[in-house]
């Protein structure tokens, strides 16, 4: 077999590891190991080359930006801040039809502003918010589809994990990143906004009613959330003009936000302990499958896959657009068997040098950030559709009396919001460039 067909070869057998569920990122560092061993001839040589790739991946520094990411969510959390978010957006929008689950998705889109993990924002506001929607008569399947599709604005508004990988893998500015995905991570909320709208109007029992809250404490609890402004302004407004780097950023913003919890008294030497070792379980998880990714995609570089596929294209003359959407389609597809970071990993540096080479009127930058805010959108859809939709299963194990077929339900409400803002930004590339410089 020649390096080319060993490439493509490969592609099943990384599907067959993953259905017989070895963890992605050992599916893919033993994957690229044997394809290495097979195009080289040298089992030595994939030796040397783990050698190699495990020093570089791991020494480098941008990466030390996603600890202090996942750090400073850990902390957010034992500052309280979670659940001073919920009770501000309960107190404006509680007594409105189904606003008590509006207000969960205002207060997923504040924590996802302090928390770069989807699975986090999720598991936190969960805690939060699934209680006070109970308490309220929501239905269970309503109560936690919203919850899910809520956490799903941990990895789209900024700061996100994600992203920052995304942006490693395409060299991008992380800054301006973050700064295309606020528009969108915004549309984002505001969908969620309408499709409970919709839900509740179709389904009037599945919401129940609570009393409007005095405007006195209204603004009481607007006040509480201050920490959240100060924290987001300036870890991503530090960010954006130039006072610090993004690690140097984050690693502000996990000051700060102990700091709140240990003012909050949150923090005390057993909460610390814990949040270091949660960092840690989470970082070690994340930086394996980056090196199984990277081992990967090393040995798919070899055999010119990538560089094949993108001549095709160009060779064949297809439509950018049509390009640009079957690649959508099939993260949309692919999303529902495989989490959103090892998605990332595994497809960006093969689609990217595609989509780079096509013509869409947009400078080169300009291009690689658009189409990076698109596939973190349907990559983050793959997070709320069924068979393995992760927010799901968190939300769900903290209501075993709900069936999860009532939240598959009801989550496809979210998921029509979903797409149909993946088609407008798609149709104008201008609403998730407008606020970059130039």
């Amino acid at each position: 077999m020649s390096s080319l067909e060993i490439g493509v070869a490969s592609f099943p057998a990384l599907i067959v590891l993953i259905a017989l569920r070895v963890p992605i990122g050992l599916a893919m560092f033993l994957v690229g190991l044997v394809g290495l061993s097979f195009v080289t001839g040298s089992s030595n040589m994939a030796l040397a080359r783990l050698k190699s790739e495990t020093y570089t991946t791991f020494s480098s520094y941008s990466l030390t930006i996603v600890p202090m990411f996942l750090l400073m969510g850990q902390f957010a959390t034992l500052g309280g801040m979670s659940s001073a978010l919920f009770k501000a957006a309960e107190g404006f929008l509680g007594h409105r039809r189904g606003g008590v689950a509006m207000a969960a998705i205002g207060a997923c889109a504040g924590f996802g502003a302090i928390c770069g993990s989807s699975l986090a924002t999720a598991a936190t506001m969960g805690r939060v918010a699934l209680p006070e929607l109970k308490q309220y008569g929501y239905a269970g399947g309503f109560s936690t589809a919203t919850l899910a599709a809520g956490g799903t604005l941990g990895i789209l508004i900024p700061p996100s994990v994600v992203l920052v990988i995304y942006a490693i893998l395409t060299e991008q500015n992380i800054a301006k990143l973050f700064l295309a995905a606020f528009i969108p991570g915004i549309l984002a909320a505001l969908g969620y906004v309408i499709a409970i709208s919709i839900y509740v109007r179709l389904y009037p029992d599945a919401a129940g009613t609570r009393p409007p809250v005095p405007m006195a404490r209204r603004f009481r609890a607007l006040l509480d959330v201050w920490p959240v402004f100060v924290v987001f302004g300036l870890v991503v407004g530090g960010i954006y003009l130039g006072w610090f780097t993004p690690t140097e950023g984050a690693a502000v913003g996990a000051f700060g936000t102990g700091l709140i919890a240990l003012l909050n008294r949150g923090l005390t030497w057993r909460t610390l302990m814990d949040s270091f070792m949660d960092t840690a379980r989470s970082t070690a998880m994340v930086f394996f499958i980056i090196l199984g990714a990277g081992f990967y995609n090393g040995f798919l570089a070899l055999t010119q896959v990538p560089q094949e596929l993108s001549n095709y294209v160009v060779s064949q003359g297809f439509s950018p657009w049509m390009v640009l959407s079957l690649i959508l389609v099939f993260y949309l597809i692919f999303g529902c068997i495989m989490d959103s970071l090892s998605m990332i990993l595994l497809t960006v540096p093969i689609f990217f040098p595609v989509i780079s080479v096509l013509e869409f009127g947009l400078s080169e930058e300009h291009v690689a950030i658009w189409f990076g805010i698109l596939v973190l959108i349907v990559v983050e859809v793959g997070l709320i559709t069924p068979p393995v939709g992760m927010n799901l299963f968190v939300i769900n194990a903290m209501d075993r009396s709900t069936p999860i077929l009532e939240t598959y339900k009801a989550v496809s409400f979210f998921v029509g919001s979903d797409l149909i803002r993946v088609v407008v930004l798609v149709l104008f590339p201008s609403i998730t460039l407008f606020l970059l410089p130039g």
